[in-house]
């Protein structure tokens, strides 16, 4: 056989997978390795063959991927790799022989040997010369000093882990006649990161059987282990052949006093064994490296974390504002995007929440698809249904033809169901079976048609104290709100009014017969005190109205809107006496009518010629305050 990949767990466990040009990864049908798994991406990674190399490429934002242990967003795939993708694990291998050279771990309990232990203790106080002294020879001795520079040097010159490790290995086989050896890594769930192991002699791929007892006293007590002269018996079959372990050397990789790793070498030559001297400068390189490859480590989960951070703030959307508020919105939407998850988008009107559902899309493997959105308060109950489930000809007086609904027009991408507290009990129940079935059935229609969409939904309503008014179906809420995002109100996020406002200034002024150069400081006075009941919507539709009103080549604050300036801030006299005086005069005659009529709204406001709810309103953007009264 060829380069393939094998499931060693997961849910396509035993399944083999030849590797060719390409092979995508993911839980779409369509995929070369399909996996039933919901946190996977329709579209998670792919393998792509470059010359004689095989690259593992993590789709953007599509999630997690461990290589060996370790996150990669993008790994040149080896022998014995393992590849860790939601639940699922898959080795790699690339020849017939290929699952001889992974690291395994045996439950050997090496024993009848010539043992020597050397403390935490010991190796704590151990000095890298009282190390080398214990060789037997001059030209011993510096040797030693010669390999101990050439570690230093090593581990302050190379970041990559793999590379380090090889490297490191080399340098122990001149002070250790060993011939297969491995280095463990420890990660943080407590699991090993090394899979292969590699001859000391040629530096290539080996299988290395591990006893899992001697690993697990070097870690779990913190000491150092040589064993010599192992018999008969010490080999995973018994046999007595030359592919025995007759030697063994084990030294604790320790970094601020925890053991992160440990160093494996041995031998199956009868005529080799290990002296202390050995254990001895072999626990000082480990000294001296441990730190090192620790940091290796935590430097490739710092640059895997990097890009992913970076990917999510390149999220693609059309939405405008830097606050804090909106980049967690952004956060939010590079997490979510990629899942399937049906998405509940709250807030008030006009703080886009369709944008939000939009750059949902756009960032979601279904990008390529549709998106269909339709306002679930934009016609009557009757007409809902047959726009959303279509219907069969003959189905009622005038159907004269077959006539799909939104949700079938959707399938394989997205439906935004705006206003969805507006949907009508009927209708909620239908669509809560699109959603536990992912089915539809067509006005008239005898068979359901499955249909595969991601639904997204917003509201401006409290859906959870509609659901306790038994205004909405509970059972649908729970099905809707997996995940809920909240859009601030304009009012909480004043630090992104005026990048919007040069927004939509750039927007309307390109079709303005006049040019029109930016907005006045007055006029951005007025709009950052305004408190914008309305939202993003209002800000738009009050720029668009001062380019249109306006005749100067700035927007003033003359060309806003008089509840904008009724508005200002205190202090702030954005033209000068004029609007001053008149919300003066306006907060003169409302003092006088409820004096007149003893603080009763309702009269005060009869007597103004005014609607009640009107003066109210007034008042408010005066910033009045109201003496209660009784109607």
């Amino acid at each position: 056989m060829g380069p393939r990949l094998e499931a060693i767990a997961g849910p396509l466990e035993g399944a083999t997978f030849a590797l060719s040009a390409e092979v995508s990864i993911g839980r779409d049908p369509c995929s070369t390795v399909s996996i039933p798994d919901a946190a996977l991406a329709s579209r998670h990674c792919a393998i792509r063959k470059q010359g004689e190399q095989f690259q593992l490429q993590v789709i953007e934002n599509s999630g997690t991927v461990l290589v060996n242990g370790l996150p990669a967003s993008s790994h040149v795939l080896r022998d014995g790799d393992e590849i860790k993708i939601g639940n699922s694990v898959f080795l790699v291998l690339f020849s017939d022989a290929a699952s001889d050279a992974r690291l395994t771990m045996s439950e050997l309990e090496f024993s009848g040997g010539e043992t020597q232990i050397l403390s935490g203790e010991e190796i704590l106080a151990l000095r890298e010369a009282e190390a080398l002294e214990t060789l037997s020879t001059p030209s011993a001795l510096a040797q030693g000093w010669n390999n101990l520079l050439r570690v230093c040097r090593t581990v302050s010159s190379i970041q990559e882990l793999e590379e380090l490790e090889q490297h490191l290995l080399a340098l122990i086989a001149e002070i250790v006649p060993a011939e297969r050896g491995a280095i463990f890594s420890l990660g943080d769930d407590g699991n090993f990161t090394a899979l292969t192991g590699w001859d000391l002699r040629d530096g290539a791929e080996r299988k290395v059987e591990v006893s899992r007892h001697v690993i697990d006293r070097v870690i779990g007590e913190n000491v150092a282990v040589l064993t010599n002269r192992l018999g008969a018996g010490t080999s995973a079959s018994g046999s007595k052949d030359d592919s025995q372990v007759r030697a063994l050397l084990a030294v604790p990789l320790g970094v601020f006093n925890q053991v992160r790793g440990v160093i494996y070498v041995d031998t199956c030559d009868p005529e080799v064994t290990f002296d202390s001297a050995q254990l001895r400068l072999v626990a000082a390189v480990g000294s001296v490296a441990a730190l090192a490859l620790e940091n290796a480590r935590r430097l490739r989960i710092l640059q895997a974390e990097n890009q992913r951070l970076r990917a999510e703030i390149h999220v693609q959307h059309d939405m405008v504002g830097d606050s804090p508020c909106m980049r967690q919105i952004y956060q939010m939407i590079a997490k979510i995007g990629p899942k399937d998850s049906t998405t509940l988008i709250c807030g008030e009107s006009g703080t886009g929440k369709e944008l939000v559902a939009r750059a949902i899309h756009r960032n979601s493997p279904r990008a390529d698809k549709p998106f269909i959105a339709i306002n679930c308060a934009a016609m009557p109950e009757t007409l809902m249904e047959s726009e959303l489930f279509g219907y069969e000809k003959g189905a009622f007086t005038g159907a004269a033809a077959q006539k799909k609904g939104k949700l079938e027009l959707a399938n394989g991408g997205t439906i935004f169901l705006d206003e969805i507290g507006e949907l009508a009990p009927a209708l909620q129940a239908k669509l809560l079976r699109v959603l536990q079935e992912r089915v539809l059935d067509r006005l008239g229609g005898t068979r359901p048609i499955p249909v595969d969409i991601r639904v997204l939904t917003a509201t401006n309503r409290d859906l959870a104290g509609e659901v306790r008014q038994g205004n909405f179906r509970q059972d649908l809420y729970y099905r809707l709100n997996v995940v809920s995002i909240a859009m601030p109100a304009l009012r909480e996020r004043r630090d992104d009014i005026l990048p919007l406002a040069e927004h939509f200034l750039a927007k309307h002024a390109a079709k303005a017969p006049r040019r029109i150069e930016g907005i006045s400081r007055e006029a951005k006075s007025c709009l950052v005190a305004y408190d914008w009941p309305g939202n993003v919507r209002e800000l738009e539709n009050t720029i668009e109205r001062a380019v249109v009103l306006g005749v100067d080549e700035m927007v003033m604050a003359e060309d806003l809107p008089e509840t904008l300036l009724e508005k200002s801030a205190p202090g702030v006299s954005p033209v000068g006496q004029f609007h001053e005086v008149i919300a003066a005069t306006k907060r003169e005659l409302i003092n006088k009518a409820l004096q007149q009529n003893h603080g009763n709204y309702t009269h005060a406001a009869k007597a103004l010629g005014l609607n009640p709810n009107y003066l109210h309103r007034l008042m408010r953007n005066l910033n009045m305050k109201g003496e209660s009264a009784a109607d």
